[in-house]
């Protein structure tokens, strides 16, 4: 799964790889965990326009009568997602790009788990696969809520963790946001594992395992 990640790219640095206009203002983030805010991009569903916009990390769908199905929704497996009916509508019609700058994974390593940043090698932000969906309650205010689309580890994460979000290429970017392109099998090939020769991986402190550190400090490497 992928249950933790930071997006620490500057507005300019994302508005200038993601060709976003007017992008808002936001500060980086170190360690985002579910529930909470993500940067992320979609096609404007009235002129689709790419837009950054702030999700809250954990899909309701639109059908739900309760909010806290958002918890077990933060992923989404790339083999069945287009088919469980919580992903299912939006895998066709409400897919976005969630901008990270690396990703979090916890290494069995004999009786303890030990955190490990994964990102580019080059540093730069990155879009993880994701969907989107608009909720609105009964009762309250609604909510854009999304999820993160996973899949087979590649060579680099094997050691690591038994799944890795999928990172979509620059390629893939128009499709993907393209609410009106709607062709399962095309779509399900583009959410493969990324290249291990692009990815680096290091171990950092337990800093991570509280979401509540949310610091530079987060992603300092250390010695194990």
């Amino acid at each position: 799964m992928c249950g933790r990640f930071s997006q620490t790219a500057t507005p300019a640095v994302i508005a200038e790889q993601f060709a976003i206009s007017d992008p808002p203002l936001f500060t980086p983030r170190y360690n985002i965990a579910p529930s909470q805010s993500v940067t992320a991009i979609w096609a404007d569903p009235e002129t689709s326009i790419r837009q950054l916009v702030f999700l809250r990390w954990g899909l309701i769908p639109s059908w739900a009568k309760d909010a806290k199905i958002g918890a077990q929704c933060i992923n989404a497996k790339a083999e069945t997602v287009a088919e469980k009916p919580a992903f299912r509508s939006a895998f066709k019609k409400r897919r976005c790009l969630v901008v990270a700058t690396g990703f979090y994974e916890w290494q069995v390593q004999g009786k303890r788990k030990q955190p490990m940043w994964i990102g580019l090698k080059s540093r730069a932000p990155f879009a993880l696969a994701g969907l989107w969906e608009h909720w609105q309650p009964a009762e309250g205010e609604p909510a854009d809520t999304c999820t993160i689309i996973t899949t087979e580890p590649n060579e680099l994460m094997k050691p690591i963790h038994t799944r890795m979000p999928v990172i979509l290429t620059p390629s893939a970017y128009d499709v993907w946001l393209d609410p009106s392109y709607q062709q399962v099998d095309p779509l399900k090939a583009l959410l493969r594992s990324y290249p291990s020769e692009e990815l680096m991986a290091y171990p950092i402190s337990t800093l991570v395992n509280n979401p509540r550190n949310d610091a530079l400090q987060v992603l300092e490497a250390v010695s194990v």
